[in-house]
């Protein structure tokens, strides 16, 4: 359950549902492995709010009887002006009990510390906030805490994609193996160092922030301020429980 961060944008995939990849389908792989009973299923959508994941996804979630429900929400919340991280929590709370009570083994996810990342920075605060409530709802219910707050090198500006809110394919591999690792699952995904940068010029540094304020943050803007969303007749990846691996995916394949 989610929004963009668990459909996997960023992480460009044209052989996957949706054509995105992403740590859900990297964790889902891994969970697959020498189980021909496995089924996954992925409910997130990009640009979803909270209260729209919670009315949304939440049922159809529990339908489905899970065995283990992840949960990444309050994001596209904690970015809107006014948002309050308490009340975000206080909903999620209520959902997670549900979860626990329908006995799935719940993953919960934090957030990262953006404290260098553009727009994101601003509501570093909040996030961290945020981040405590959630600490409390996981020991309230026994649920799983996935951190992305303490997970360093999501500092490394590789981990994110070009539009700078999203996680690239290396993040979001770097992200699945803490999910997997909180899970205390073992697996097959190995760490991956990124390449170091080659050193830049002031200018080449200002002109790529102003090709990407064009391209990226002033859409962004425009879709809060006309109230439009990025997942604005976007339907689920993968609604139904199925196999992880489909007939033209190789079976083991790491890209």
């Amino acid at each position: 359950m989610g929004d963009s961060f668990t459909e996997g944008i960023g992480d460009p995939e044209p052989s996957s549902p949706g054509g995105y990849r992403g740590w859900a389908d990297r964790l889902a792989e891994e969970l697959s492995r020498d189980r021909d009973d496995f089924r996954y299923a992925n409910l997130a959508i990009r640009g979803r709010l909270m209260g729209q994941i919670l009315s949304e996804q939440l049922e159809p979630a529990l339908a489905l009887k899970p065995d283990l429900l992840s949960i990444s929400a309050g994001g596209n919340d904690l970015i809107r002006p006014g948002s309050d991280p308490d009340s975000l929590a206080d909903s999620l709370d209520a959902a997670v009990g549900k979860m626990t009570a329908a006995g799935a083994t719940v993953l919960l996810f934090n957030g990262p510390d953006i404290r260098d990342t553009p727009v994101l920075g601003m509501v570093r605060g909040r996030v961290a906030i945020y981040n405590e409530n959630l600490r409390t709802i996981a020991s309230r219910h026994d649920a799983v805490v996935a951190d992305m707050w303490s997970l360093r090198q999501l500092t490394d500006p590789q981990m994110w994609a070009d539009d700078r809110l999203h996680f690239s394919p290396l993040g979001h591999h770097t992200i699945a193996i803490m999910a997997l690792n909180a899970l205390n699952v073992p697996h097959g995904l190995l760490p991956r160092l990124p390449k170091p940068l080659p050193p830049q010029k002031w200018q080449t540094a200002r002109a790529e922030d102003l090709v990407w304020a064009r391209e990226f943050l002033v859409p962004w803007v425009l879709r809060r301020l006309r109230h439009q969303s990025s997942g604005d007749g976007i339907t689920p990846k993968r609604p139904t429980p199925g196999p992880v691996f489909g007939p033209d995916v190789l079976h083991g394949a790491e890209g």
